[in-house]
């Protein structure tokens, strides 16, 4: 059996400032009829920026769905038709006050696929410069921490940190900096 789902119709139900949530009438694999409900978003970048010292840089933040403050490593959304790159770069500096060299590509992350077509593209650099003015947006408020990666990686194994795209980076972080030591 085939496992695509096809799409036969699509109602927007709402278009706002980030994302599109729709419903669409969809053929199953099975040829029977059914309904998906879509969260459409731009998707991100998610940056783990490591330090002369095997630190990673950090964020705190207020996540209001959430109703916590949340430690992640510096992430943004995509503006539309933007190069990840470049946006990872964009997000590092205006975080963190840093700029990043030696960029990699670490791969994409699916963070609801039952329901929303956010992909977060996820990156690794080395820091190469510091000390720039934080350049948040006008509802960003944001705290900046160093962790070393080690205890980073203990934060993961410890629930320490729920956030799913910080939690798969620091993992593929550590990969990189322990074959490199």
């Amino acid at each position: 059996m085939e496992l695509i789902e096809k799409t036969l119709s699509e109602k927007e139900i709402f278009n706002g400032r980030i994302i599109r949530f729709h419903v669409d009438s969809i053929e199953l694999a099975d040829g029977s009829k059914g309904l998906r409900e879509v969260a459409e978003h731009p998707g991100g970048v998610c940056i783990a920026a490591v330090t002369k010292d095997l630190e990673l840089l950090f964020v705190r933040q207020y996540r209001y769905p959430m109703h916590e403050v949340c430690l992640e490593l510096p992430a943004g959304k995509l503006e539309k038709g933007e190069d990840p790159l470049l946006a990872a770069k964009r997000e590092l500096l205006e975080e963190t006050g840093c700029t990043g060299r030696d960029f990699c590509f670490m791969g994409n992350m699916y963070p609801t696929p039952g329901f929303c077509s956010e992909i977060d593209r996820l990156f690794f650099c080395y820091v190469d410069k510091e000390g720039a003015d934080l350049n948040l947006d006008a509802d960003e408020f944001i705290e900046t921490e160093r962790i070393p990666y080690k205890e980073a990686v203990k934060m993961v194994m410890e629930n320490k940190i729920p956030d799913a795209k910080t939690q798969l980076l620091i993992l593929k972080a550590a990969q990189i900096i322990e074959s490199e030591a």
